[in-house]
This record gives structure tokens, sequence and C-alpha cells, in this order.
């Protein structure tokens, strides 16, 4: 008996074994679930572009978060009159690199100090509708029937109602200061639209072979719903998720711009409406604290766009393959 076989037991190799087997399990379900779609997003230059540019707005609202708080650092400081010289063009001061506004507030804290809010309200009000589309549109596509009739139903009504009085009207009654809650109002009925298109989808799949073998099978509809039908659907789903966003981002600003929702926080719709009402447009000293909030809204919506048209393909099994790493090949030399 060799000296390694003195020292272990049948059993201890035998745990040994079991827990390599388990860590290559672990390993390949990480590979799988988390590198490979990142591989393949990565893999696109829109996805790179997209992402970077969505980062970049991450860490401004992360820089605005820490200086507003007690215990953080003040890395940029809120916007307050009197802050600097008045309307100091672009890049002529570096203490104001953005310029500053007739009052003397920084541009550039305007900018920063206005992003966590228009997360905040680009977060909610897109996975509210988006969510709420997708789950209406699959289960009234999937289970037909007395469930369509009445989802169809709800998605009519909801259809027929004129946005953008309602959204005025709600947010007349509400006047919500918080982020969230204007979110959701901003997108109080754009998820009908998406559910109708997602429904039709749902429609011509749920014939489709492996759906029919899944349900020959004995497969629970849960089941069905979330291996067979949401992944055939995401591409769509996340290309208006971004559609969603966008309209959040729009909507806002415009609403603000003209003064329908309270002005409690920075935003750059206020940005534009005060640089407007201040002759922006007609005087080229001014012109910068006009183009810059545009810059910000324009710049976000496009990082938007490009990181959904580049992670359409996290979706495609073929191409998830070819990303995947095989736990067997990297093993091999270790099994010898």
């Amino acid at each position: 008996m060799s000296e390694r076989s003195s020292t272990f037991g049948p059993a201890d190799e035998s745990a040994a074994d079991g827990s390599a087997t388990q860590w290559e399990v672990y390993r390949e379900w990480f590979d799988i679930a988390v590198l490979t779609p990142m591989r393949v997003a990565w893999s696109d230059w829109r996805t790179r572009l997209g992402s970077l540019i969505v980062l970049f707005y991450l860490v401004l609202a992360a820089v605005a978060w820490v200086s507003a708080t007690d215990w953080g650092p003040t890395i940029v400081a809120t916007p307050s009159s009197g802050q600097g010289p008045r309307l100091t063009g672009a890049f002529q001061d570096m203490a104001y690199p953005l310029g500053t506004n007739n009052l003397g507030e920084s541009i550039l804290s305007a900018i920063v100090h206005a992003t966590p809010a228009m997360i905040q309200l680009i977060v909610a009000g897109a996975v509210f509708s988006t969510v709420l589309a997708t789950l209406i549109g699959v289960v009234s596509g999937y289970k037909g029937g007395a469930v369509d009739r009445v989802l169809t139903t709800v998605t009519d009504i909801a259809m027929t109602l004129p946005g953008l009085p309602l959204i005025i009207l709600l947010a007349a009654i509400l006047e919500p200061r918080n982020p969230a809650v204007i979110g959701i109002i901003l997108t109080i009925n754009a998820w009908a639209g998406l559910a109708r298109a997602i429904r039709s989808q749902v429609l011509s799949l749920r014939d489709d072979s492996y759906v029919e073998a899944s349900r020959v099978m004995g497969a629970p509809v849960s089941r069905i719903l979330k291996d067979d039908i949401v992944p055939n659907v995401m591409p769509f789903v996340l290309i208006n998720f971004v559609n969603s966003a966008r309209g959040v981002i729009f909507g806002s600003v415009a609403l603000y711009f003209l003064g329908i929702l309270p002005s409690s926080n920075p935003n750059w719709g206020i940005m534009l409406n005060s640089a407007y009402t201040s002759g922006a447009i007609y005087s080229l000293d001014v012109l910068h604290w006009l183009l810059i909030p545009m810059f910000a809204i324009i710049l976000l919506s496009f990082g938007l766009v490009l990181f959904a048209q580049g992670t359409e393909k996290l979706f495609n099994p073929r191409i998830r393959a070819r990303h995947a790493e095989s736990i067997e090949d990297d093993t091999a030399p270790y099994q010898e």
C-alpha cells in the first residue's frame, strides 16, 4: 500500500472526489449563469460603450450621494446661489469647469446632483412598466380563455386612457416629490402597448413544438413560462425596457421644464427652463447653460440604446454556447 493510501482511507478519498465534483458543478453554473453572459455582452462594441456611459452616470449619482451626506467627503458641492461668478463660460475657469448660471451656481454641481433623482426615475418607471407588461402579456397569451379576456380588457382600457392628461392630473393631485413615485406616474399606462405586443408573440410561441413537448411531459406552467416562453420574448422586452427608460427621461424633463412637477430637487428640465427664460437661445454667453443639460440627456439616452442593442445576443442560445467554457477541458490536465 502506498504512503498516500495509508494516510487517507476510502471514505476520505470518496469525500475528496465528491467535493471536487461539487466544485466543478458550482464552477460550471457560475460560468453559464454569470461569466458567459458577460463574455457575450462584452464581445459587442455597443455593449462596451453603452455600459461605460451608463456606468459614468452611476458614478455621478454615487458622487452626488456621497457629497450630500454628512459623513462623506464633499467631492462636488451642492449647487447654491453665489457659488461662483455669474455667467462664467464653460472651460473658462477650472474651479467651475462647465461654467455658472445667472445666480452663480456651478452647472457641474447642478448636473451631478440632478443625476441620482434621474436614475431613480428611470429605474422605477422602466421596471414598473416593463415588469407589469411582461407579466400581463405572457400570462394572457399563454393561458387564453377567461384569463386572456379579462387581462385583454384591462389592457384595452389602459390603452384608451389619454396618457399626458392623466399624468398631468395625477401630478397635480399627488404633487409627488419622491423620484420613484414620479417615475411610476410617468409610465402609468405606458405598459399597455407592450403587454399587447408580448401577448401577440406568446400566442405564436405557445403552439411551437418544444412548448408542446414540455406540456406533454407534464412540466408545470410556471416552468414552461420561465424556460420556454419568457427567454424568447426577452430581446423584445429588453428593447422596450430601454424605450420606457428613455420615455421617462424625456417625459420628466418636459414636465419639469413646463413646471408641472414640483421642483424640490435639482433637475435637468429645471435647468433647461431657467436657461430658456434667461435668453440662452439668443446669447452665446449663456448658451452653455442650455447645451450642457441637453448633452447630459442625449448622452444618457444614447448609452441606454447602445446597451440594449448589444445585449440582444444574451438570449441567443447558440451565441451563449460559443462563449461558454468547457469545464472538462479546463480540468482535464489535472485528472491525468
